[in-house]
């Protein structure tokens, strides 16, 4: 199977929020396709984030990553946040999250991004072995926290 990775467009909103809605439910999130779709139009309309869309010309999309652009303090340098990488079932290790992973680095590489960041859930071990093989680094040094705000 062929496949390329490409930069989404708005002309590809639907078919990213659908995939961004399974991404969300891989994380015990409820389906919510106009949420979904609502996310991802402001992240694209509002140039708010990079997403890539791999795709074979048989199957259509196979899956995404979406990278948001921030900063590091501590090496006053710009980097990417990879914040969702998403492979469809049928799709896995066929080399598609490689492939996304591997387009993503380049993209930062060319945007002059020092590094790329991520997270994922200690239970995927999967996710985890494709990281490793690429060479990413797990922090083993500092913890990651975060904190409901309350809406006022």
């Amino acid at each position: 199977m062929s496949i390329a990775i490409r930069e989404a467009r708005t002309t590809d909103i639907q078919a990213v929020s659908e995939m961004f809605d399974l991404y969300r439910q891989f994380y015990e999130q409820p389906p919510d396709l106009p949420l979904a779709q609502q996310f991802i139009a402001d992240r694209l309309n509002n140039c708010e984030s990079v997403i890539l869309s791999a795709e074979s010309a048989s199957s259509g999309m196979l899956g995404f990553c979406q990278l948001y652009p921030s900063f590091c303090s501590v090496e006053a340098k710009p980097i990417y946040l990879l914040y969702d990488l998403f492979v469809l079932p049928v799709a896995r290790k066929a080399g598609v999250g490689r492939l996304l992973l591997l387009a993503a680095e380049n993209k930062a590489a060319a945007e002059g991004k020092t590094r790329m960041d991520l997270t994922t859930a200690r239970s995927n071990q999967p996710a985890q072995s494709l990281y490793e093989s690429l060479s990413w680094e797990r922090d083993e040094i500092f913890f990651a926290y975060n904190r409901r705000v309350t809406q006022s």
